[in-house]
């Protein structure tokens, strides 16, 4: 069997030979998947603390698993992660000022990068997407999260299903109060939840609360072993690569656009009817001018 060569071919490897694995192998592999950023970054001594497994453990499970020793393993966590987990904000600033482009330069280099962006959603997710959206159109209630820059996100996912599927909600934290929210959530609740690197501490509270409540989790994120991943049911990706200081978020903007695009598509005469019924009511109450 050929050697995985990227975080996703290495947890499909796990998953298909799991079974078969030793109990001290299955709470390594366990760890290493469920921490991905923690294997590039500590050492194996550390690694194998946390995973509670001896050292050695990591070694041969390596070389179980095809690769020479801990160091190739490792590099796998290592390269994916400087993919997407790039230098921060204040530096990328520091690069565009110390080697400025016209604007012209930087209109061409974005529009050329956006556009790819947009041309990998459709083969990132192509065995996922009709899965997700046929998920939703079953689900009994929908529960969207996203946070700081990815609340606009998370808003638009809400705002645009609202429109047909009354019950949408959109989970937040204002005053302090998710905590009291996620006590609420029901193990036949579809949780949604959209994040990118750097990932917020709120939306890994609330994956763990609703992968602890049993609930269908959907994430949409910058890459399969990101945290909101690893506890999903259903992962969609997009790329996050931009022209600026900042994560480009035109990619996840077009990803929710077509969710709900094709969740209408697929909810039928019932969900036009209420779209009706909503634009209507929109018009009387004189919400649009």
């Amino acid at each position: 069997m050929p050697v995985p060569r990227s975080p996703d071919e290495l947890i499909q490897t796990i998953q298909s030979r799991y079974a078969q694995l030793s109990p001290q192998f299955q709470a390594a592999a366990r760890y290493l998947i469920d921490h991905p950023a923690q294997v590039s970054t500590l050492s194996a001594r550390k690694l194998s603390l946390l995973a509670g497994v001896q050292p050695a453990t990591l070694v041969r499970l390596a070389q179980h698993l095809g690769y020479v020793g801990w160091d190739a393993l490792k590099s796998v966590f290592t390269h994916e992660l400087q993919q997407h987990h790039p230098s921060g904000y204040t530096a990328r600033a520091q690069s565009l000022v110390a080697s400025p482009q016209s604007a012209q330069a930087s209109w061409a280099a974005a529009s050329q990068q956006q556009s790819h962006n947009l041309m990998a959603l459709e083969p990132a997710n192509r065995q996922a997407f009709n899965r997700v959206v046929a998920h939703l159109v079953q689900a009994q209630r929908i529960i969207i999260a996203g946070f700081r820059s990815s609340y606009p996100a998370a808003f638009s996912l809400r705002y645009l299903c609202s429109l047909f599927r009354p019950d949408i909600h959109l989970l937040h934290n204002a005053g302090g109060t998710m905590s009291l929210d996620l006590q609420h959530l029901q193990p036949s609740d579809t949780v949604v939840l959209i994040s990118y690197s750097p990932y917020s501490r709120e939306i890994i509270q609330v994956a763990a609360a609703a992968r602890a409540q049993g609930c269908t989790i959907l994430a949409l994120c910058d890459s399969q072993v990101a945290p909101i991943a690893l506890q999903a049911d259903h992962v969609l990706t997009f790329t996050t690569q931009g022209h600026s200081f900042f994560p480009s978020t035109v990619a996840i903007q077009s990803l929710v656009e077509m969710l709900a695009q094709q969740f209408l598509v697929r909810s039928g005469e019932h969900a036009i009817a209420e779209l009706s019924h909503t634009e209507s009511q929109l018009h009387a109450t004189g919400a649009y001018v």
